[in-house]
């Protein structure tokens, strides 16, 4: 892997499931915080590449997506990592505006597994507060299937 490789063929290394996507974690690039989770198809990796901005794959609308094209909270990446695998991509960014979840938080990593009041059970808290109500985030476009993320 150590040697330079011509074009595109590079993404070649990477370990694409049987629907030609991989795993893709977006970390802060000064913090470290894990902001989200997605997926990419080859496209979206040899975009993402070149224009040093973060675009994904939607299996929802099937379709890449660029980070922030409808909320304006862009990812400008700063390096790309390949795990030990070839099967995970981890896009190191800057998030534009601070907010990275289309709840309007900081990261999508914002439920916590916490006891239940009264210690019955477990239950999943969120820990992370709303920056940006959503509805103003998305209020300009709306995604075709309903689901506001951008």
């Amino acid at each position: 892997m150590n040697q330079p490789i011509a074009g595109t063929q590079w993404s070649d290394q990477v370990r694409w499931d049987e629907r030609g996507l991989v795993t893709a974690i977006a970390q802060d690039v000064v913090s470290g915080r894990v902001l989200m989770v997605a997926w990419m198809n080859r496209q979206a990796l040899l975009e993402t590449a070149e224009t040093r901005e973060a675009v994904y794959f939607s299996r929802s609308r099937n379709r890449l997506w660029r980070k922030g094209e409808e909320s304006g909270n862009r990812q400008l990446v700063k390096e790309i990592r390949l795990d030990c695998d070839s099967d995970v991509i981890l896009l190191m960014v800057e998030q534009v505006g601070g907010i990275a979840c289309h709840t309007g938080r900081a990261s999508c990593m914002y439920l916590r597994l916490q006891a239940a009041p009264g210690g019955e059970g477990l239950v999943w808290n969120p820990v992370d507060p709303v920056l940006k109500d959503p509805a103003i985030l998305y209020a300009a476009k709306k995604t075709d299937s309903g689901t506001q993320q951008g």
